[in-house]
């Protein structure tokens, strides 16, 4: 049942009115963030067209059908051959599509598009997921667009994406977008409590890192992050100081480093996280730290320094952030970083 989802409360009211009114769309756009839940939503709303046992207009969530619905036997990422087709739950009404390299093959389109012109075989709908929706490429967006227009009325076809600005304006101008927000930091930290995943500071943190995302928070490794935030502390403490320019060096020289290149942007989200909420402290404010638990280590660097200077600092994060689209040289960018932030006063 929907009440069983944290959050999105008019997505909810939008899909109960649908379903409620017996005109669920033939395609549907799920548009938010993610990590956001958007998956868990169309599942039961495909529980909900196929529930043998309905509590008003939602699926049961334990009749057989419920159940088998959300089983799925993914696929290895790299097989190909898979991603080719549609992959069915458990109920053979309810199937869906992955990109494979970042990309949706048009193979797995066509098949979707074959598998919507049959009748449901067990119950009452037949709905189709499509992951990462903004990983159509052009073949598969006109073999899509075919059959969201002839799609009979037994079928759905939810489209899930994170950047629905990405899909062909003709494929959007067909389904009936249905939008989903964030958390409050309060809804989630709840709701990571009652659900037993987390407790008192690891909840908190949990949700402040996490930006109102649930499927985030669920997977977030906080000793992995703490790990990874000390090191940066150890850079704004240098920073704040006054810069010691060999300890920055040190720094930049162990982040640049390519053996640890997948831990660069984890260590840049880390110290642009530890600058915000310095920015905040010395802004007078700092009731929205997502590092509450550094709070009077913080608070210390801020005594006498400059919000703009923070506020500085954050500017050149960002744009640190966009050189890395042109695959710069991490460790030369570093350097320049550390010692212009250095340089503000």
């Amino acid at each position: 049942m929907f009440d069983t989802l944290v959050g999105n409360e008019r997505a909810k009211e939008t899909l109960r009115r649908m379903l409620g009114q017996g005109r669920v769309p033939g395609a549907l756009l799920f548009a938010g963030e993610g990590g956001l839940g958007k998956k868990s939503f169309a599942l039961e709303l495909a529980r909900a067209l196929n529930c043998r046992d309905r509590r008003g207009v939602e699926g049961c969530g334990v009749c057989p059908a419920c159940e088998r619905i959300g089983r799925f036997q993914l696929p290895a990422a790299d097989d190909r051959e898979a991603h080719e087709k549609l992959i069915w739950s458990d109920h053979r009404d309810v199937g869906l599509i992955r990109p494979y390299n970042r990309n949706i093959l048009v193979k797995a389109v066509r098949d979707l598009e074959r598998e919507s012109n049959f009748r449901p075989v067990e119950g009452a709908a037949r709905v189709f997921l499509v992951e990462n929706a903004e990983s159509l490429n052009e073949s598969a967006s006109n073999a899509l667009l075919k059959t969201l227009e002839e799609a009979p009325p037994t079928t759905h076809i939810v489209l899930i994406t994170s950047r629905p600005s990405s899909l062909l304006p003709t494929i959007r101008s067909r389904c009936q977008t249905v939008r989903f927000a964030p958390l409050t930091a309060e809804e989630l930290e709840s709701f990571l409590v009652k659900q037993g995943k987390r407790a008192g500071a690891e909840a908190r943190l949990a949700a402040q890192l996490a930006s109102g995302r649930p499927g985030v928070a669920l997977g977030l490794n906080l000793d992995t992050y703490r790990a990874r935030r000390e090191s940066m502390l150890g850079v704004v403490e240098a920073l704040a100081s006054g810069g010691d320019r060999v300890r920055l060096l040190r720094a930049a020289e162990e982040m640049g480093d390519a053996k640890n290149k997948d831990e660069y942007e984890p260590r840049l989200d880390a110290l642009e996280i530890l600058v915000r909420d310095l920015w905040l402290l010395a802004l007078g404010g700092g009731g929205a730290l997502v590092n509450q638990d550094l709070r009077e280590r913080l608070a210390h660097l801020a005594e006498g320094f400059a919000a703009a200077r923070a506020a500085s600092w954050l500017t050149r994060i960002e744009e640190l952030r966009g050189q890395l689209a042109v695959n710069v040289n991490r460790r030369a960018a570093t350097d320049a970083l550390f010692l212009s932030m250095s340089a503000d006063r």
